[in-house]
């Protein structure tokens, strides 16, 4: 109760600070103070800059952004979203949008120009420097979702046969265009990665020590064609801030550091998300998203669905004997198929998620079917165990339509997880993304299924005319 109430405190006054922030930037822009606008916003970290402006009409945004500093405004203009920098780039000249292209890291500028039209990033690109046209034309020639579409080319390379003097002299002259300077890689001559070193073993060796005597060789690499999820997933099991990235020859060619990963962490959450609630992926925000294109990523998954649902109207059509001559069953269906749906989705959430975290594999497959059927035995007996007490204590339907009803309820829930945990499984196997095998897909194949045992039941222990 306190922590909430910490929370909500906490969650007040950084609202009041940023409606103070966006009275005060509107006021200096309506009295025309750029000068004081120009110096408050540079004494602003930059990512909230960003926010502020993003909360402004496009054309004071553009106006705002104008007034900055250049070098402030090329680190600005990477946080902001796609909408709001194609904006700003398709309304500059060629000239100052170059510009701006040129001062951004090229993984940052690669990103852009692949959101813009081909026209528009065809007259940056001519007003760009040859070294940003290079870095962008090499990024862009990679995989979209491969290591090679995120890396970047700014990093500090050094070799092996340089002094730690000359290592720290080479440094200080490219480290300020440079990604990160706390991990240096080093080359042979063939520019092959062959070791690392970190900024701080330099720091403590002495001058005259050569790299390639005390370099770490034990060095962790990505291919360029490595999709982004792996690289992500490497991450995360060796704790790297940033990691090389390497041809076929093993010669390096980018990095890539954390704060893409997390870009990717959140893209691929977001998708699976989408996925797993029958929704095709979409690439903005929600806010930003026309009714028209929402409509279009969610109408595919619900016609298709619902043709597959139709396989659940047909089996209660096949057995219109059987309901009409004890119609009581026709009120447990519902709940028949809902917790058959639910127990399919508990463990299509739970396959997923391993998966997606490789700790989970497709030769994992029978040990992880024992497990789930265990679990679904003891749960399916716990549910009929409640429901049969309450069908015979409340209801009172009677002894046979009670085990009908429980019966079903424990196979359906024993199916339910069993396929909730062989669908993704197989999918990962056959090269699908496993999340469209989430909790609808399952849920409509589930309900058939349940439905023809409950029938079959009711048709063997009833006597029903089936």
């Amino acid at each position: 109760m306190k922590d909430n109430k910490e929370r909500e405190l906490r969650e007040r006054e950084l609202k009041e600070k940023e409606t103070r922030e966006k009275e005060l930037v509107q006021e200096l822009l309506d009295s025309r103070q750029y000068t004081r606008l120009r110096q408050h916003f540079s004494e602003q970290n930059e990512a909230d800059v960003a926010a502020v402006l993003e909360e402004m009409e496009e054309e004071e945004m553009l106006r705002v952004f104008r007034i900055l500093p250049k070098d402030l405004a090329a680190e600005v203009f990477s946080y902001l979203d796609v909408d709001s920098e194609q904006y700003i780039i398709s309304s500059m000249s060629d000239k100052d949008a170059a510009a701006i292209v040129d001062n951004l890291m090229a993984d940052d500028a690669a990103d852009l120009m692949d959101e813009m039209p081909a026209n528009v990033v065809k007259r940056i690109l001519a007003h760009a420097s040859p070294e940003t046209r290079r870095d962008i034309n090499h990024l862009l020639r990679y995989p979209e979702d491969s290591a090679g579409s995120i890396m970047t080319v700014e990093y500090v390379d050094l070799r092996e046969s340089l002094t730690v003097s000359e290592a720290i002299g080479k440094i200080r002259k490219v480290g300020l265009d440079s990604e990160t300077v706390n991990n240096c890689y080093v080359l042979d001559d063939s520019r092959r990665l062959i070791g690392t070193v970190a900024l701080r073993y330099l720091l403590l060796h002495e001058e005259e020590d050569v790299i390639g005597d005390f370099m770490n060789e034990n060095v962790i690499s990505i291919h360029t064609l490595t999709d982004q999820e792996e690289a992500a997933a490497l991450f995360q099991k060796y704790d790297f801030t940033s990691m090389p990235v390497v041809d076929n020859e093993n010669r390096l060619v980018g990095i890539i550091t954390v704060d893409d990963i997390m870009d990717i962490v959140e893209e691929e959450a977001t998708e699976d998300i989408e996925k797993m609630n029958a929704i095709l992926p979409g690439d903005k925000p929600y806010m930003k998203t026309g009714v028209f294109e929402i409509w279009k990523n969610r109408i595919p998954w619900l016609l298709l669905l619902m043709i597959s649902a139709t396989f659940t109207g047909k089996i209660i059509t096949s057995f219109e004997d059987a309901l009409s001559s004890c119609v009581i069953l026709t009120a447990f269906i519902p709940m028949l198929m809902d917790t058959g749906g639910n127990a399919g989705g508990q463990t299509s959430a739970t396959i997923i998620r391993g998966l997606s975290l490789s700790d989970i594999r497709f030769s994992d497959l029978f040990f992880v079917l024992w497990k789930e059927i265990r679990v679904a035995v003891l749960c399916g007996l716990t549910l009929a165990a409640c429901n049969f007490a309450k069908l015979m204590l409340f209801d009172r339907v009677g002894l046979m339509v009670s085990a009908v009803v429980c019966l079903t309820l424990v196979a359906a829930v024993t199916i339910a997880k069993a396929v909730g945990c062989i669908l993704p499984m197989a999918a990962k196997k056959l090269g699908f993304d496993p999340a469209v095998m989430a909790s609808p897909f399952i849920t409509t194949i589930v309900d058939a299924l349940s439905l023809m045992i409950y029938f079959r039941f009711a048709v063997a222990l009833l006597h029903l005319q089936g």
